[in-house]
């Protein structure tokens, strides 16, 4: 059993480590749901190459699912403006819901379009190999290191994007860089997590992290503590009882969100 789980184990624990970290940023921000927008929008951009005879799991999905995202990056960050009609909760929304149908009608005529759809949500993360795993890792390591020398300006349009305007920074040429960066490691997250895990990388351990603790430092050491934990879990509970490995993983997050939110009300009484 450890021999099989090595390589999907290590693969939660880099999915942890950046999306802790991003999620951070979404919850701040509170677009809760641009993550599972950007996950829908990479989805479709693979399952529209299996029209053309392409692999879910090939360069030529990846690469389309890439350029799908960065569409989608350009339309998150105009939807920052200054003077705004709607809320940019609605735009992700609705954006969300049309690139779901346009899979779901994609699919529909897809060869093998229910694998495909079953992939698309949950992803396949059981079969992850060493290659997959290191190729990960590079990107997202990249990534942070990009938001390491760039943390000031990503922090500040994060927690005050009035203060940053204040001060000059130019809120959607960062927001788009942000997108852009959360774009890659959607992307390469869709592709062997599924949307549905995911999202739940991004968001649980965040929003945990958030109600025990107070500065970035010390909510990214709970949300990836929480991350290894419930990753530990979700694989156990997975191979123990043969389930499967996405929902798994999904529904120990949501346990550890209950227990977390039961601690947090805890320590609010006793202080």
């Amino acid at each position: 059993m450890i021999a099989l789980m090595a390589a999907p184990f290590a693969a939660c624990l880099v999915l942890t480590g950046i999306h802790c970290y991003l999620g951070l940023h979404v919850v701040t921000r509170g677009v809760i749901f641009v993550d599972l927008a950007l996950a829908q929008i990479a989805a479709f951009g693979a399952v529209l190459t299996l029209l053309f005879g392409c692999e879910l799991s090939g360069p030529q999905a990846y690469t389309v699912s890439l350029l799908f995202t960065f569409v989608g990056a350009g339309i998150f960050a105009l939807s920052r403006l200054r003077e705004k009609v709607i809320p940019q909760e609605a735009v992700i929304g609705i954006v969300y819901a049309v690139f779901s149908a346009a899979a779901i009608l994609i699919l529909d005529r897809a060869p093998h379009g229910h694998e495909a759809l079953q992939t698309m949500l949950v992803g396949s993360i059981l079969y992850v190999d060493w290659p997959a795993v290191l190729k990960l890792f590079l990107i997202y390591a990249a990534v942070g290191v990009f938001h390491y020398v760039f943390r000031e300006k990503f922090i500040l349009i994060s927690q005050n994007v009035n203060e940053a305007r204040r001060k000059g920074v130019p809120v959607m040429f960062w927001d788009f860089l942000f997108y852009i960066t959360f774009g890659f490691v959607v992307t390469s997250s869709v592709k062997i997590a599924g949307v549905l895990l995911v999202f739940s990388y991004l968001v649980v351990p965040a929003t945990c992290a958030m109600l025990l603790a107070k500065g970035i430092l010390p909510r990214l050491i709970i949300g990836w503590i929480i991350g290894f934990v419930v990753s530990v879990l979700g694989l156990f509970c997975s191979v123990r009882m043969d389930l499967p490995t996405g929902a798994s993983v999904v529904t120990c997050f949501g346990a550890a969100l209950i227990a977390c939110s039961g601690l947090s009300a805890y320590l609010s009484r006793k202080a």
